[in-house]
């Protein structure tokens, strides 16, 4: 068996080093190009969100020019655009403002017979006009400069939508770059090259130098860099003008009509791929090597014992007992498994009596002292031992807070451990339903002020309730922070009663969430489950609250469920109180 081991060793590590490095190759020659489409998609969304930035502050001004129904007067007007030192800072070519015609009206920075040309003939004047929503133009040649432009416009409406003319900004492409500054930065120590390509006017926005200078296209055949882009191949190989191969990706900025291209040399990726190989080639050897030196004493000294304790093992997982234990006999290996293995049901068992300890003496380790630090700060944060400045009054707040949702955790595990025991007992006698609401949603309203959530009450006129208050309480508090906790800020949670269907009413809390899980549907009232939400903010807890929840509507005759609806609604069913139930009982829980 140690022959065939190292012999088939042999041959995988030789088959595998026959593909290795042609597939290394290819491994790093797709992450190279997948980094270029990535790196010219980004250079593309950074110009675009400048130019989305620049409308949308255009569009922000062009809201301000309107006086009642009539586009403000030329003083206004010179005022308005004195004042835009933002604007300026954007659109440093010209700041203007146009009438309805498309007429220039004012502007900020003088150009000789600007004012009075009309530019309604331009397809993106045009398109402003039709569409009435802010526009930036592809590039073009200035009408009164000369200059390449981009022109941005924004519709001036009234109130009633009718079109009063445009605010405008332009830049000048030959001395404004939309490129971020710094973005060759570590590009260029890779011998990488950054084109972008005017393809509406066949000009080099850049033409790889590093910034934004416009110069026309070369001859086809002088560059193959340049082609390929034009050509819509969106990446792909090349060579460059020296003949070394690069791998490219091009993206295209509809919006401009520029494609931004990037390449690396093809080197970059077959070096990386040939010092992988050697690597892996070292290791791999390494690895025969050892194989063939333990493989003989692996075989022999373990398979034997760990089938027989394997055997063992699948008996003892069938008839869980934690009398039977494995054989402490045999090598050293397989004898200390078998003890470590005994050890962890030893563990097993020590494990659930501490759970049991634990359980039956919370009361007396916890919820006493408990209670003492909460009185004392209930005290300290009231004024009762003094005024405390305002630092002191926020942490000791917050270590009320923090106190009093322990207690409540301690006092679900109490509750868990009476309900387990069948030692909690209920007393049912008549209630008045509006005061438990009432109450229910005072006390509250401070956590639902701290997750931004409002609760308000929906119920008529009912009949009294025959239920233990305390303990219908203690479900409606889990309900209503289940429901705070999972509700999206500014939402609001409802508190609804109705008369049901078996003449009994039905208490709902709903919030505005996205409601339970499917997945979690079985699990709801189960003990220590918790389902898991895309809310941002933290729902750790016992995981009890539900299923204590059930077990106490199930003691008081009453009924829990769920459904979603826009939300999750979570209702108990309660008798109504009758003149046959006038008489108060104590009931203890089944365990």
């Amino acid at each position: 068996m140690a022959i065939i081991i190292v012999i088939g060793s042999l041959a995988t590590v030789s088959a595998v080093i026959a593909i290795a490095y042609q597939a290394l190759v290819q491994d790093f020659e797709d992450l190279l190009t997948q980094r270029q489409i990535i790196e010219a998609e980004r250079a593309s969304e950074r110009v675009n969100q400048r130019l989305q930035l620049s409308l949308n502050s255009l569009s922000a001004f062009a809201s301000q020019l309107a006086a009642d129904d009539r586009l403000a007067d030329q003083s206004d007007l010179n005022a308005a655009l004195a004042r835009q030192t933002t604007l300026q800072d954007l659109f440093p070519a010209a700041l203007l403002i146009f009438d309805d015609k498309g007429c220039a009206v004012a502007e900020n920075v003088h150009v000789p017979n600007r004012i009075g040309t009309c530019y309604l003939d331009r397809p993106h004047f045009q398109e402003a006009v039709e569409t009435r929503r802010p526009i930036v133009s592809k590039p073009i040649i200035g009408r009164t400069t000369g200059r390449p432009l981009l022109s941005f416009l924004a519709p001036i409406e009234t109130d009633d939508g009718d079109l009063l003319g445009f605010a405008g900004g332009t830049l000048d492409l030959g001395k404004t770059s939309l490129l971020p500054e710094n973005r060759r930065k570590g590009f260029a120590e890779s011998q990488g090259i950054e084109k972008i390509i005017d393809t509406e006017n066949f000009l080099y926005v850049d033409s790889g130098k590093g910034s934004q200078n416009i110069e026309p296209l070369p001859s086809p055949g002088e560059d193959a860099l340049t082609d390929a882009a034009l050509s819509g191949i969106t990446f792909g190989q090349v060579n460059s003008k020296d003949g070394l191969p690069l791998i490219y990706a091009t993206n295209h900025l509809q919006r401009l009509g520029w494609v931004f291209v990037r390449a690396v040399p093809y080197e970059q990726a077959t070096t990386p791929a040939r010092q992988s190989f050697i690597q892996f080639f070292n290791i791999s050897l390494l690895i025969t090597v050892v194989i063939a030196a333990l493989s003989f004493l692996l075989v022999r000294t373990t398979m034997s014992p760990l089938d027989r304790m394997t055997g063992r093992i699948r008996r003892m997982a069938e008839r869980p007992d934690s009398a039977m234990r494995l054989s402490e006999s045999g090598t050293p290996e397989v004898s200390n498994l078998a003890s470590a293995f005994n050890q962890l049901l030893e563990e097993r068992d020590n494990l659930a009596r501490l759970k049991d300890h634990f359980m039956s003496s919370v009361s007396h380790e916890l919820r006493t002292p408990l209670t003492s630090l909460t009185g004392a700060l209930k005290l300290l944060t009231s004024g009762v031992t003094g005024q405390l400045n305002d630092k002191s009054q926020k942490l000791a707040s917050l270590a009320l807070r923090n106190g009093e949702r322990l207690q409540l955790l301690v006092s679900d595990l109490l509750d868990f451990n009476k309900l387990s025991d069948g030692s909690l007992k209920v007393r049912i006698q008549s209630e008045a339903i509006q005061p438990i609401l009432y109450s229910a949603i005072e006390d509250n309203n401070t956590m639902a002020a701290e997750h931004h959530v409002r609760l308000v009450s929906d119920s008529a006129e009912l009949p009294h309730l025959l239920c233990d208050k305390h303990r219908l309480r203690q479900i409606l508090d889990n309900y209503i922070s289940n429901a705070i906790k999972f509700s999206p800020q500014e939402s609001v949670v409802t508190i609804s009663a109705r008369l049901n269907s078996a003449g009994g009413v039905r208490i709902t809390v709903s919030d505005q969430g996205s409601g339970v899980p499917d997945s979690f549907a079985d699990s709801v009232f189960k003990r220590f489950a918790q389902a898991e939400t895309g809310t941002t903010r933290s729902v750790k807890g016992t995981g009890l609250g539900l299923a204590i929840c059930a077990e106490l509507a199930q003691l008081m005759n009453a009924e829990v469920g769920y459904y979603n609806n826009q939300g999750a609604h979570f209702w108990v069913d309660i008798p109504v109180f009758g003149e046959a139930s006038s008489t108060v009982s104590d009931k203890e829980a089944d365990s």
